[in-house]
């Protein structure tokens, strides 16, 4: 079992940024973020397999999110830059241990561990 725990959402204006952290209990091989927001399905936002670094992004976030790590505390961030109001959602750390390196990322369905969830709105 791993727990992931997410933190950082908030409410900014666009052109804003934030960061969200997540700390997971353990090592895993692929973690990821992914948003939810009302009346859509959970879209894949960014992945990082941990032990090489390689990142993989949403066409729709590249340029503007970073996803990064801290593997001495087991930490995924997603630095949020240029943000935009149809980046508001519901933002999930995941975790796996191969999502990353086969198949479709940013398919919801290849991860095993979700947080909770961390809030991000962004409105002028």
């Amino acid at each position: 079992q791993v727990q992931l725990v997410e933190s950082g959402g908030g409410s900014v204006q666009p052109g804003g940024s934030l960061r969200l952290s997540c700390v997971a209990s353990r090592t895993t091989t692929c973690m990821g973020w992914f948003r939810q927001a009302p009346g859509k399905e959970r879209e894949g936002v960014a992945t990082i397999y941990t032990t090489v670094g390689i990142t993989k992004y949403a066409d729709s976030v590249k340029g503007r999110f970073t996803i990064s790590q801290d593997n001495a505390e087991n930490t995924a961030y997603l630095q949020m830059n240029s943000l935009k109001p149809e980046d508001t959602a519901m933002y999930y750390c995941a975790a796996d241990s191969s999502a990353c390196r086969f198949g479709d990322w940013s398919s919801p369905g290849h991860y095993t561990y979700w947080g909770q969830g961390t809030q991000v709105t962004i409105s002028s």
